[in-house]
Parts: structure tokens; sequence; C-alpha cells
């Protein structure tokens, strides 16, 4: 990074409203975690996204693993995974890897998140399905909760390729299952390349199709230039599709290569916000800055 580009990353990063500085958390839980997810070659995202809230969900034995590799297939413009066309081959042996850490580190409730895999035929639903049967195995009593991409690309494009994988995932019995529309429908084509908003609601709604005992939850990430009444819209659109949880949060700059920052919102927002989502039927709602996908995950209202 040339030095006037590191000048003026340190100055949108002083220019941060003051509710948006937090401390990482004890550096001894931080440590820990990272330590075993580095001798295993697993990934979080909680690390690879760089969470501000990562110290207290490891406090409350809460983590998001990252399956299939650090690289994405797709290029969002606020992700802070990498991105590339070459993605590592599947380790065979992460869903054990990753089991593994979940015993050690005695966490009672894990997400399963994945970059996109467009290269691969199935686009990763059968490892995401791996992954959850073997942490069953060693971790009887952990809940699991999947935060899958949209399954749409590579081998059997079309909604039935992309059905039969959702089915796939759905028939594991997760605790939750997420999928983020991350930005309103306006926005979704310069923020979320590669993805498209119907194709999002249309993947909450399938998995209510198939199994309705299940519960779906979904997120927007506030600050790309959209309004109060299409954050409305889109959280009405998410109950049409009887989505039960909702989180918002704030979009921060991963790099000055990112889409910037419209707007910060204010914390008042995030509870104005929240108090709407209620009051339209969302089960759990969480709304904040800080707030991100896997934010208190598990907990109950």
């Amino acid at each position: 990074m040339t030095s006037s580009k590191q000048t003026q990353l340190r100055a949108e990063i002083a220019a941060m409203p003051s509710w948006l500085r937090r401390p990482i958390g004890k550096a001894s839980e931080l440590s820990t975690v990272q330590r075993i997810i580095k001798q295993r070659q697993i990934h979080t995202i909680c690390e690879e996204g760089r969470c501000p809230n990562r110290g207290e969900c490891y406090s409350q034995k809460i983590a998001t693993f990252l399956l299939m590799g650090p690289i994405c297939t797709r290029s969002c413009a606020f992700c802070q995974v990498d991105k590339g066309h070459a993605p590592m081959p599947i380790d065979l042996e992460e869903p054990q890897k990753v089991a593994e850490a979940v015993k050690i580190l005695g966490l009672r409730y894990v997400v399963l998140t994945s970059v996109s895999r467009d290269d691969l035929p199935d686009q990763g639903a059968g490892h995401f399905v791996k992954t959850m049967e073997t942490i069953r195995q060693l971790n009887p009593l952990t809940q699991i909760e999947v935060l899958t991409p949209d399954f749409w690309g590579g081998a059997g494009v079309g909604e039935q390729g992309q059905q039969q994988r959702i089915q796939t995932i759905v028939s594991a019995k997760p605790a939750c299952y997420n999928h983020n529309i991350e930005t309103v429908r306006r926005l979704t084509a310069p923020v979320r390349r590669g993805a498209k908003y119907d194709r999002s609601l249309w993947v909450l709604q399938v998995v209510k199709e198939i199994d309705p005992s299940i519960p779906t939850k979904s997120g927007l990430m506030l600050g790309h230039g959209e309004t109060v009444e299409e954050v409305m819209e889109a959280m009405t659109d998410l109950r049409n599709v009887k989505c039960d949880r909702l989180t918002i949060g704030q979009y921060m700059r991963p790099s000055l290569e990112h889409l910037p920052v419209q707007k910060y919102w204010t914390p008042e927002e995030f509870e104005q916000l929240g108090a709407i989502a209620r009051e339209m039927g969302f089960s759990h709602v969480r709304s904040g800055p800080l707030v991100r996908s896997s934010y208190h995950a598990g907990e109950e209202e």
C-alpha cells in the first residue's frame, strides 16, 4: 500500500464514530482459538473477516467456521474474504479437524459458513453435511447453524440444481438455516456481485417449503446508501418468505479496494429498526452497529 493510501485509510479509521470502537476481547481467549485453528489449518470467518465481536463470541463458546478454504469464487464488493478463480482443493479431513476444534474449545453453538465454491459440482453442499455429521459424532450436545451461499452456479445450473443443494443441507436438520441478503434490492448488483436479491429470498423460501420447522435467518449490512424505506421493504420481503430471524449491522470498509461507507447509522437508528423488525413478526432480532450474522447466535429473545 502506498503512503498516500495508508494516510487515507488511517484518516477514515480516525473518522469512524465512537460507537464503532470497542475492545477486541481478552488476548488469552483470542490466542487460544487462533492457536487451535492454526494448528489444524482450518479457518473461521471470525478471523478471516476480522469480526469486532470475536472475543465476546469466543467467551460465550460460539464460533463460526469458514469451510472449503479462505478463497471465494465470488467478488462481493464489501467482503474481506480473499477472492480468486483458483480456490484451494477441498480438504477431506476438514470435517474431522473442525469437529476436534469444537470439542477442544467446548463450543455449545457452532455456525458453519463457507466461501462460494462455484467450481464444485454441488457447490459444497455435501461438505457442509459431512462437517455437520462429524461435529455431532464428537459433540452430540452442540447445536449447529448453517450460513450458506446461494448454491447457484457450476454443474446443474438453475432452480432445480439449487433446490437439490438446499435440500441436502435441510435434510441434515441444522438448528437454523441462515442466508444473508446483505443489502436492499436497489444496491444488490454493486454490493453483491454475482448474487441476485430475489434468488436469495428464494433460498429462504425453499428452506421453509422443505421443512417449516427449521428457523430461517438473514442479515442486512447498512451503510451502502440505502434509505429507511428500502430497509423496511427488505424486511417485509424477508417476512413474506417466512424468515424468522434477522440481524442488522453497520458496514465498515475493510480496505480502500472495497466500497466506501456512505453513512454510519447511529445506535438509536439501529434500535428503531430493530423495534420495527419485531413488530413485523421476526422472532429473533439483533440490530446494532457491531452486529454480525453470528452475533449472539443460538440465543432466544
